[in-house]
């Protein structure tokens, strides 16, 4: 029987469409179905020796997300079907912080500055993108903010036709200063990095200092009226666990959206499976002290598993990468800032569009080379600790 449920959980990520979420209760051997008081869907399982709680979210037809203009491109579909609208560009490698879960202590090679795309280059693979049915953009590093063409990229960015929301990823440290004339070159929303509350440990983690600058962005945003400002915070067992809720805390009185994500392996990171914290856990963590979490009606194509708490101004959400994957709803492409094209975040294969685009191909070639890109996704990436064992290439070098 736990057999034939755990088929049936994972069937629904590939084509089984329960009208509503599929409740399992699944602890110590036992299943059964139940609801909470709001007609949620609860599922009750044992992960890594304890047993804990989490919502197990359906999945929607994709089919029904589809735009019913055609304006997504067969270019941006892959061989499952789904519709691929969100691309992410790494602007940079460079970074003016040195994380440890993105890069090894001793540093990375950086891709030599000709090799990585110019602006007139991003610009016009973005258009390629954005003609074809892409309409969210999120820039992303190394750092975006340090590279001294972010205003002039956002600007020109914004303006192309389709395009409804331009997005960055940053940690922070120079946003504060440079988010104004962001926001008036059409930048639509922000993610601020930030993995701890206490000074000392962001130093430590980091190794550098700037906490109170990542305090003054995340402020800075919310004055000048981002809502919700997202918060990206990697949970690593033993060193911020203990400060989930501390983070959620922030949420009370600010529209700040707190996003747990749990630690993923890349390349030179040292990922431990003992480090990680499961979705399941951190559920724990904050229903315990915060009753009234409430998990609210996500999209498909959601990364993150979205809660409300009475009272709250903000929110908290979860992203599961590793222990609970959305590979069936995923609609995110990357271009790296050396011009490799990536389907998957974990997939160590990737494609160059900077060759070809200074070689001389036009756009028919070049939507070709995409295409052809896209229709070789995956499924789904592969297990956690396949991934850790899968050459890819560090953070810093894929783009946050």
């Amino acid at each position: 029987m736990r057999r034939h449920l755990t088929k049936l959980i994972r069937s629904s990520r590939f084509g089984f469409k329960p009208s509503k979420s599929l409740l399992v209760n699944w602890e110590m051997g036992t299943h059964g179905t139940s609801r909470n008081t709001n007609g949620q869907s609860l599922f009750f399982g044992n992960m890594n020796g304890y047993t804990s709680r989490t919502y197990v979210r359906s999945c929607s037809s994709l089919s029904e997300d589809q735009p019913k203009d055609n304006s997504v491109s067969d270019m941006l579909v892959d061989s499952f079907g789904r519709l691929h609208t969100y691309l992410r560009i790494s602007l940079t490698e460079r970074c003016n912080l040195r994380c440890q879960y993105c890069m090894p202590e001793d540093g990375v090679e950086l891709t030599p500055r000709p090799q990585l795309l110019t602006k007139a280059e991003i610009l016009r693979v973005a258009n390629l993108f954005v003609s074809g049915g892409v309409n969210k953009i999120r820039l992303t590093g190394g750092e975006p903010t340090v590279r001294k063409d972010i205003e002039d990229i956002c600007l020109e960015l914004s303006n192309l036709k389709g395009l409804r929301t331009l997005s960055m990823t940053t940690n922070g440290i120079a946003l504060a200063r440079k988010l104004p004339k962001l926001k008036e070159c059409g930048l639509t929303s922000v993610n601020i990095s930030l993995d701890t509350l206490i000074p000392a440990k962001f130093e430590l983690l980091t190794r550098r200092r700037g906490h109170e600058k990542v305090m003054d962005s995340i402020n800075a945003a919310i004055d000048l009226g981002f809502n919700p400002v997202k918060v990206n915070c990697v949970v690593m067992r033993g060193f911020n666990d203990d400060e989930i809720c501390d983070f959620v805390e922030l949420t009370r009185e600010k529209p700040i959206n707190i996003r747990f994500i749990e630690f993923m392996p890349f390349d030179g990171n040292v990922w431990n499976v003992k480090k990680l914290v499961p979705y399941t856990e951190m559920m724990d963590t904050v229903v315990k002290r915060f009753t009234s979490l409430k998990r609210l009606q996500d999209h498909p194509t959601d990364t993150a598993k979205n809660f409300t708490i009475d009272g709250h101004q903000g929110r908290v959400s979860f992203i599961t990468s590793m222990t609970e994957h959305f590979c069936a709803g995923c609609n995110r492409l990357r271009l790296l800032a050396d011009g490799n094209f990536k389907v998957c975040l974990f997939g160590p294969s990737e494609v160059s569009l900077r060759d070809p685009l200074r070689n001389g191909a036009d756009d028919r070639e070049l939507r070709e080379i995409i295409g052809a890109a896209v229709k070789k996704k995956k499924a789904s990436h592969a297990g956690m600790f396949d991934i850790a064992k899968t050459a890819n290439r560090p953070m810093i070098h894929i783009g946050g």
